[in-house]
């Protein structure tokens, strides 16, 4: 019998290996969903956005898609978001929520991204995250993409997205799951400018699925994108000085806890498949931060 228990761990240990780990903390619980309407306003499409009781839809077709914006900017915060993405052929079609300044600062602006990439049938969805530092000062924006799969079907029901943006680091959760961490190493690798919190569906053939392989392909349309379970906790461009963040982890001082750290490291062993600081092809003087 005592044979069989090295056997028995072993498979326990591969079976558990893909099974979501807890993060033992949970910051979208510490913050109030607020109604779209107190938070946020349509920017561009808005005869392409509807309210279905307290979900908004965003849909692309041949003509345009859409787009809502935050009523302030932020210089910190917790944003967040449930999202429900459209199945079948969605090649060429972002749906995002993400952090900009781009109005403010045409060309060299900062924003921090969470980019749903279409796929083709029988694919998964890619989820990007991203961030600019006012481009490389030369008004050429340089990326930071990390790129996984989920550990479920993101057509099927509403999963919670979040971005949160301290003055020490940038983390993204997927219900509550942290996914990637960016800390600042420096002032110039490192967001500081206020930024809007924008959410969007948009052709972004030239690029999306599989390097511009794939293109939208308006037979399937409308391509639509629902968001509901707005989180908004953060301080304003206004803020008094004192304003903080809420924290993405049980220690105010900002971090991951050892669990949230676990929790992060199975998602990029089994998930990730794209980070721009292991891409030889990627010119790093310009992203010293890898």
């Amino acid at each position: 019998m005592h044979f069989l228990l090295p056997l028995l761990f072993s498979f326990i240990a591969s079976s558990s290996s893909n099974a979501q780990p807890s993060p033992g903390f949970y910051p979208s619980s510490k913050i109030t969903t607020v109604p779209f309407n107190q938070a946020y306003r349509n920017l561009w499409g808005p005869q392409h956005q509807s309210f279905d009781q307290n979900t908004i839809v965003l849909w692309l077709d041949r003509s345009t898609g859409s787009g809502f914006r935050s009523l302030r900017p932020y210089k910190s915060g917790y944003f967040g978001t449930a999202m429900k993405l459209h199945p079948g052929y969605t090649a060429g079609v972002i749906t995002s929520f993400y952090l900009s300044n781009g109005e403010v600062h045409p060309g060299d602006h900062d924003e921090v991204d969470i980019e749903f990439l279409g796929t083709t049938p029988g694919k998964p969805y890619t989820l990007q995250t991203n961030v600019y530092i006012r481009g490389s000062g030369d008004r050429n924006i340089i990326g930071r993409e990390e790129k996984i799969h989920l550990w479920f079907d993101p057509t099927t029901a509403f999963h919670n997205y979040a971005i949160l943006w301290s003055p020490i680091e940038i983390i993204f959760f997927v219900d509550d799951v942290p996914i990637r961490r960016y800390p600042r190493k420096s002032d110039a690798t490192f967001p500081l400018r206020p930024m809007y919190v924008y959410g969007s569906i948009w052709d972004a053939s030239s690029w999306a699925t599989e390097n511009g392989r794939y293109k939208a392909d308006y037979r399937y349309q409308p391509f639509y994108g629902r968001y509901n379970n707005f989180k908004v906790g953060g301080c304003a461009d206004n803020s008094p000085a004192s304003c903080r963040p809420p924290s993405g982890s049980p220690a105010r001082t900002g971090g991951l806890s050892r669990q949230q750290v676990v929790a992060m490291l199975w998602v990029q062993r089994n998930y990730k498949v794209y980070d721009y600081c292991r891409d030889p092809k990627r010119d790093h003087t310009q992203t010293p931060e890898c």
